[in-house]
């Protein structure tokens, strides 16, 4: 077995460790990151077990004194982890295709050789799960996009992307919850409202999730 059939473990300063583990970005794959949080949520001294995009985050109550225990926890955690399957909720998203806020639709049919209402079809077509949350409050991962549409991200950032802003980043897509800057392709947006502090669970979406994007209408 080689180094790259491992995972990788690193520490994030003193409060928090990454563990990223080796494979493919499917939904088998991440289910198993689903299971290893759920399992290492549960040890001493774990204030949080955030899974990410094939990667775990655990933040400490307090810095640990030894980490070799908690390295081979999470080595024989991951070979043990079976997925878990998160019976989460499905959303339907109306989403508006182009326009100001989905300028790089033209963009990516152009790059991917397809017409816009072939890639506005391509990208409404599946049903998506959240993988993860981050990148900002709110914002979702989602797996599952066609690999048609495929676009690699920005070389260089935009300074602001607009929030609701429906988007493509290399193999992923996923939907802006605020305003913010981003290296992804806007091809549309919703208006529909992913975070509020003042709701008792902020973020509206959660890992196992699922959704479905309704065209509303394209702009070209």
């Amino acid at each position: 077995m080689t180094t790259s059939d491992r995972p990788r473990i690193s520490l994030l300063g003193t409060s928090a460790l990454l563990f990223e583990a080796p494979g493919a970005f499917d939904l088998p794959h991440q289910r198993r990151i689903w299971a290893l949080a759920a399992t290492a949520s549960k040890w001493p001294d774990i204030r949080e077990a955030i899974p990410g995009i094939t990667n775990l985050m655990l933040t400490f109550e307090t810095p640990p004194r030894e980490l070799d225990g908690l390295i081979a926890a999470l080595n024989d955690g991951w070979d043990a982890a079976e997925g878990l399957a998160i019976g989460g909720r499905e959303i339907r998203l109306p989403v508006t295709y182009g326009g100001e806020i989905g300028s790089s639709l033209q963009s990516v049919a152009d790059h991917c050789g397809l017409s816009v209402d072939d890639v506005v079809s391509i990208h409404a077509a599946p049903l998506y799960t959240v993988f993860a949350l981050g990148s900002h409050p709110g914002y979702c991962y989602l797996g599952g996009m066609d690999p048609r549409i495929t676009m690699p991200r920005r070389q260089t950032p935009l300074q602001r992307s607009a929030g609701g802003s429906v988007s493509i980043g290399g193999s992923q897509t996923g939907v802006s919850a605020s305003s913010g800057p981003s290296g992804w392709h806007a091809i549309g947006h919703t208006s529909w409202t992913f975070f509020d502090p003042t709701w008792p669970t902020p973020a509206a979406l959660a890992p196992g999730d699922t959704i479905r994007f309704a065209v509303e209408r394209v702009i070209r």
